[in-house]
């Protein structure tokens, strides 16, 4: 494919078009005022602490409105969070202070204060974009230290305890720290990505990012599940699943399941209770670990006499499907969504779930073949 200069100058132009914001009205009206508040609320608050200690300077300052921008509007933001707007104003305000005092030049002052600003904020984790403008804003007023304690320390502390308040009423977390993810439920669907791969990512992209390493991995995961759930559509194990699967009963015997097992030409037999529920699985795997498959010499004896009921009261030997059986058995009910079940046959090492109704009876079974016929059926109609 050739691209010619004008499809490259069209597309540098494309990129200077604004994002859609995926903010619903609802939200965007919980940012806007919860700003507002919080903004009045700081000036009122910080204009009364002025007059009563006489405090000399201004009682607010312009950075203080894009810090209620990312306070209210992206509480998530690890930009927003408390630290960075307290020690990001404040700490920037102090190095503006520094550079004015240290560099008569003001565009000089100003554009050392910025630089300085953004990597003494990195170095103390307080990374905040509105604390550049506090280092601007005193680099070039020439503001003393006290500029720094007030009004910028005084009212990023104002301006924080508003977004706490409101946020909370709002049901927005904040502070919006690392909260680990619970653990995932017992039948839930592996990943087909794992931290480490995020932690990966994210070091290879190596680039500040506005949402929290958290926030993203939830925000990956969602997306992959709802990839699959497209691409599956509400196909459901009922809908692939092989009806009226061969199983054993606990007590059947080892002769008769391993019979089962070549009779019908599969490698592994659901064993049920009276009623029909599952109680374990047994699989060729499990004949062949009694039989000792590492050595191969002399197998088909050794399987034999594993075969062979010893005809005893008491034996030490396994006679019956409920002593050498899985127990810990991964089913799922035939109302579950195929895209659930395929990470477990991709990566998580499955080949047969079995698949259970309501009454956690057996109903069916889902094999590699099963899955494997349903992808064929999904592409031949996509295509």
């Amino acid at each position: 494919m050739i691209t010619t200069r004008k499809d490259t100058l069209l597309a540098f132009l494309r990129s200077f078009r604004p994002a859609r914001v995926r903010v619903g009205g609802r939200e965007r009206a919980r940012a806007f005022m919860g700003a507002g508040i919080g903004i009045l609320f700081t000036a009122l608050a910080s204009r009364w602490w002025g007059s009563v200690e006489g405090l000399p300077g201004p009682w607010m300052a312009a950075p203080l409105g894009a810090s209620a921008v990312l306070v209210f509007a992206l509480p998530a933001s690890p930009l927003a969070q408390p630290w960075g707007v307290i020690g990001g104003n404040t700490i920037s305000a102090l190095v503006g202070s520094c550079c004015a005092m240290l560099i008569v030049d003001p565009a000089w002052a100003g554009a050392a204060a910025v630089a300085a600003a953004i990597a003494v904020m990195f170095s103390l984790r307080c990374l905040h974009p509105p604390g550049g403008a506090s280092a601007l804003l005193a680099a070039l007023g020439a503001s003393s230290w006290h500029f720094a304690v007030f009004p910028m320390l005084a009212t990023s502390v104002l301006l924080v305890s508003a977004g706490v308040v409101y946020n909370g009423l709002t049901g927005r977390r904040y502070p919006h720290g690392q909260v680990q993810a619970p653990p995932a439920p017992a039948n839930a669907a592996p990943s087909r990505f794992t931290g480490a791969d995020l932690d990966a990512a994210l070091a290879h992209y190596n680039q500040v990012l506005d949402v929290s390493r958290d926030d993203l991995e939830e925000l990956l995961r969602f997306a992959e599940g709802a990839a699959y759930k497209r691409n599956f559509g509400d196909l459901r194990c009922a809908d692939i699943m092989s009806t009226a699967p061969v199983s054993v009963q606990f007590g059947e015997s080892l002769e008769r399941a391993w019979s089962l097992l070549r009779q019908h030409r599969i490698k592994a037999l659901p064993v049920v209770d009276r009623v029909g529920r599952i109680a374990g699985i047994v699989t060729v795997a499990d004949f062949m670990r009694l039989a000792n498959l590492d050595r191969r010499e002399g197998l088909g004896a050794r399987l034999r006499a594993v075969l062979r009921p010893e005809g005893r009261v008491h034996s030490d030997k396994p006679e019956t499907v409920g002593q050498i059986m899985t127990r810990e058995v991964r089913v799922a009910s035939a109302s579950r969504h195929l895209s659930e079940l395929v990470p477990l046959f991709a990566e998580g090492g499955h080949h047969h779930i079995p698949i259970i109704d309501d009454d956690k009876r057996l109903v069916g079974i889902v094999t590699e073949s099963d899955v494997v016929r349903a992808l064929y059926r999904i592409t031949r109609a996509a295509g």
